[in-house]
């Protein structure tokens, strides 16, 4: 049986607002499906100067603080607490989605955000993305429309001591296991290009810039999560290209707000030397790394330093 449902005093406001009914038996917010924002930041209450990333221990609740919206009287199971989100437009994607919701809700900026990575629930004709973003900037949310009774930093450790949305409630194990982590896309410049024969080695520096474009690309859109080996739906990289000889001289690139971008790193020596210093700073800053590279000896060099490794193909059309 569909839920029954409070009057919702809004109008329809957008193209994708409007109610689902779903093969699972529910009702759910949605005409293209749903996204929301889950924000972490480390917990001013974390032991410091341990260097030990959050996603050493994601079940320590204490390790981390989020950003929880109690939702209005007369919303869907309202009085109960979740997160910032919506309705997706027609042509929106759900990091977009998740990010303008976010921001109309609890005054949330992407520019003092980035996006890690996506958790989804797809029941087939709806889904629920939820955007897990990490606060770069100090970032307070504050009420911002009709839809919240409030919104707050909440510590980890207090988040089951809240009446939860029961679907953020059932999501939150797996929710836990994504807080706390970030990828990085350490990129071999020269072994990449050479991969596919499009004349690339006429003009290196043009090709480096052409590469760093499809790398903006693919930081911007996000890569499935079953490619890199990692939990969740998509992943959102930080990406470094490393370029050396004639390869070098392009400059990076900003991905759009909330979203990573590319930094452009030219070697001063052999490239491989410096690709393995930004894995090895990486993984000691305690980012999951993946090194995309086909040289066998390269990424015997970076496996050994605990970055994973995967070919060129990752990133290439």
């Amino acid at each position: 049986m569909a839920d029954v449902l409070p009057p919702d005093p809004r109008p329809p406001r957008r193209p994708g607002d409007g109610w689902v009914e779903c093969r699972c038996g529910q009702r759910h917010w949605g005409r293209y499906g749903a996204a929301g924002l889950l924000l972490w930041r480390r917990s001013p209450q974390a032991p410091d100067g341990t260097g030990t990333p959050l996603a050493a221990d994601a079940t320590d609740p204490s390790r981390y603080a989020v950003v929880l919206q109690h939702r209005a009287l007369w919303s869907h199971h309202g009085g109960t607490w979740g997160l910032p989100g919506g309705a997706v437009d027609p042509g929106e994607t759900a990091v977009q989605g998740a990010l303008r919701e976010a921001q109309e809700e609890a005054d949330l900026p992407p520019s003092g955000l980035r996006v890690r990575t996506s958790y989804l629930l797809d029941h087939g004709d709806w889904s629920y993305a939820t955007v897990v973003a990490e606060a770069v900037a100090q970032v307070e949310p504050r009420v911002s429309d009709a839809e919240s009774v409030g919104v707050a930093w909440v510590e980890g450790s207090a988040v089951t001591e809240r009446q939860l949305l029961p679907a953020f409630a059932d999501a939150l194990p797996g929710l836990r296991a994504l807080l706390g982590r970030r990828l990085v896309l350490v990129v071999d410049g020269a072994n990449t290009m050479g991969s596919r024969p499009d004349g690339w080695w006429r003009d290196r520096a043009a090709a480096s810039e052409r590469l760093r474009d499809e790398l903006a690309v693919r930081a911007t859109d996000g890569l499935a999560a079953e490619r890199l080996g990692l939990p969740g739906h998509r992943w959102y990289p930080d990406v470094v290209l490393v370029t050396e000889g004639r390869g070098r001289g392009p400059v990076g690139v900003a991905g759009a707000d909330g979203v990573g971008g590319v930094a452009v790193v030219g070697a001063p020596g052999p490239g491989d030397d410096e690709i393995v210093a930004q894995a090895e700073r990486h993984v000691t800053a305690g980012a999951d790394v993946v090194v995309v590279t086909a040289d066998r000896e390269l990424r015997r060099r970076v496996e050994a330093l605990g970055a994973a490794t995967a070919g060129p193909g990752l990133v290439l059309r």
